[in-house]
């Protein structure tokens, strides 16, 4: 069996039931989830040996998180057991044209006081052939980001393959102190994944012809985003999910990858969308897997981009396919009817 390793933070996810909004809720639904606790899931939804690494304290809060991954079949024995508390994410679901918010409440957290001495890299990527983290984890602290650099060495070492998705978060660190970051590490990243904006909120990299506000994304502007990243970092590959904000709710879903020769764009989908959270995660899962499958170019990107899609229709952080039906959408049937 293939094996992968992600390495991040899983959070607590508390949100008011429906579409209420914070200041209306009373109760609060409690999930899990985080951008690579994310993408393991998916992985371990697709039969690979999907491995998560944090750091989480022993409490039963901690245990609840580490339980919601195992229900799934992901790997958590390499979780370091320590520090006080585990992170926290409010979500505020949009409608129509009122944007979803989020509010973190995650300084402190087990994962943000970890150690390099927390992690026995030499353990972890044993027998492993992916390596997977976000631009999330490093923004955690300078500390976690030197464990960033760490596991990616000793990656690039046994020859892993190692991705990243640029997964900017401005509520986390500046723009100017994400590029450098990030520009460090992704000396070491063979396949990077972006959204429509990372590239130019963390290395400056703008695409031409394009309104993200507007809802005006222009997929040529993006073959010379790709084609930069690629130039300056040697990447392998790049891809790029191409959100068109209709609204809240509706959302023109589509992606590019470029591989160093040829640029290939996926079939396009009009979403009506139950919960958009995770969706980039699950598009880099897809990727993932597919690559370590041995798909052709064109059918990494639609699968890829069909995973990220149905993803866009399951409530909570982890989607919740398996790879016949990521199959079934990418390979044309989008009509929802229902099957007996």
């Amino acid at each position: 069996m293939k094996k992968a390793v992600t390495f991040g933070e899983i959070m607590l996810r508390l949100a008011p039931e429906g579409y209420y909004r914070f200041i209306q809720a009373e109760t609060f639904g409690a999930t899990y989830g985080g951008g690579e606790a994310n993408v393991a899931v998916s992985l371990a939804n697709y039969g690979i040996d999907a491995s998560f690494v944090t750091k989480l304290p022993k409490h039963e809060i901690g245990q609840a998180a580490v339980n919601s991954l195992r229900r799934y079949g992901v790997d958590t024995k390499s979780i370091t057991r320590g520090g006080d508390r585990v992170g926290i994410y409010f979500l505020e679901k949009g409608a129509s044209q009122r944007p979803s918010k989020v509010v973190y409440d995650r300084a402190g957290s087990s994962i943000a006081t970890a150690t390099k001495e927390d992690f026995n890299w030499d353990e972890i990527f044993e027998g492993v052939e992916w390596f997977h983290f976000t631009g999330i984890t490093p923004a955690l602290g300078d500390n976690v980001a030197e464990i960033c650099m760490e596991a990616c060495k000793a990656a690039k070492e046994r020859n892993i393959t190692i991705s990243c998705d640029l997964n900017y978060r401005n509520k986390l660190w500046s723009k100017q102190k994400a590029g450098e970051v990030m520009g460090e590490l992704c000396k070491y990243v063979d396949v990077c994944i972006a959204n429509e904006e990372d590239a130019s909120d963390v290395f400056g990299i703008k695409a031409a012809n394009t309104d993200i506000t507007a809802g005006k994304v222009d997929h040529e502007g993006y073959k010379d985003v790709a084609k930069q990243l690629s130039d300056r970092f040697g990447f392998s590959k790049v891809a790029i999910t191409l959100r068109g904000s209709i609204s809240a709710s509706d959302n023109n879903w589509a992606a590019m990858m470029y591989d160093g020769k040829e640029y290939y764009f996926s079939k396009g989908y009009k979403m009506h969308i139950v919960d958009r959270v995770g969706g980039g995660d699950s598009f880099g899962a897809g990727l993932i897997y597919s690559t370590m499958m041995g798909y052709e170019p064109q059918d990494i990107i639609e699968y890829a981009t069909a995973a990220s899609c149905l993803k866009h229709t399951i409530e909570g952080d982890f989607n919740q396919v398996g790879v016949d039906e990521v199959k079934k959408l990418a390979g044309g049937d989008a009509s929802g009817r229902v099957q007996r």
